[in-house]
């Protein structure tokens, strides 16, 4: 079984669903953020997304984007990410991480050297959010052969007829994106989530993770109640940027900030189905 797999496993164990944390790579700085990355376990982060910081992330809303300039500015690349999974690997061999971002930096790095360099980091699965399932073999073939799970968007626009593409060939968990929209707009029902995941669960058996929207522990919660997983990030930039100086430098207690908001999300998930 892979780390996700057993990760899921351990939590249907348990009768909860898992808190799933993003943060991008970098920022503020390489310092900071590795900080950051090494606290999130212990503050009660069940899975980790390491964001890939890419120039023109279509997907994203202000903060993230704001928080992948000031990483691009720092210095932070597709290389140094991985040298950051690395790093952490040599702390904490069981939680997984899952890489996410934009299909350019993969494709100039090389589709088969990446998803082999990858998981020699490190690295349990990736999310390409600009990769279409009818476009993703050149990166999906090599990355299943290398053992790095292929983890797929769904959205409210995702019909009976193009789910089943979706889910094929997918691996790790099934990312259900709640909103049309970019991310950290606004949020999704609840009542509609659960709709939304009763669905998805009619075409595969892998975990589905929910997010795009979640902010505070009761939004996490109530995810909680309908997903396998809960995936937190603008929120948590959003924590981050507020404890920068006007020149972006970290305030002293930023990671602490951030980290207290991962154990308060942390807590909402983990009592959600009490």
């Amino acid at each position: 079984m892979s780390r996700i797999e057993r990760r899921f496993a351990a939590l249907r164990e348990e009768g909860r669903a898992g808190l799933v944390t993003y943060l991008t790579a970098g920022d503020p700085d390489p310092v900071t953020s590795a900080k950051l990355f090494a606290g999130l376990a212990a503050a009660g982060a069940d899975l980790i997304e390491i964001g890939m910081p890419f120039s023109d992330p279509m997907a994203d809303g202000p903060a993230i984007q704001g928080a992948g300039q000031r990483a691009l500015k720092q210095g932070m690349n597709l290389r140094r990410t991985l040298t950051l999974v690395r790093e952490l690997r040599r702390g904490d061999d069981a939680t997984p991480i899952v890489l996410m971002g934009y299909y350019n930096p993969i494709y100039r790095y090389g589709t088969e050297a990446f998803p082999r360099d990858a998981v020699d980091a490190g690295a349990d699965g990736v999310i390409v959010v600009d990769l279409p399932p009818e476009e993703d073999a050149e990166l999906a073939v090599p990355a299943h052969a290398a053992g790095l799970d292929v983890i797929r968007l769904a959205t409210p626009t995702s019909d009976e007829r193009r789910l089943p593409r979706i889910v094929a060939h997918a691996s790790g968990f099934l990312y259900y994106v709640a909103i049309a929209g970019i991310t950290g707009t606004r949020s999704a029902d609840s009542s509609d989530i659960a709709v939304a995941v009763a669905r998805l669960r009619r075409f595969t058996r892998l975990p589905v993770g929910v997010g795009f929207g979640i902010r505070t522990p009761e939004q996490a919660a109530a995810v909680a109640r309908a997903a396998d997983a809960a995936v937190v990030g603008t929120a948590l930039v959003q924590r981050l940027t507020l404890n920068l100086e006007p020149d972006n430098t970290a305030k002293p207690g930023l990671v602490d900030a951030v980290l207290a908001d991962v154990r308060a999300l942390a807590t909402g998930v983990r009592e959600a189905r009490m």
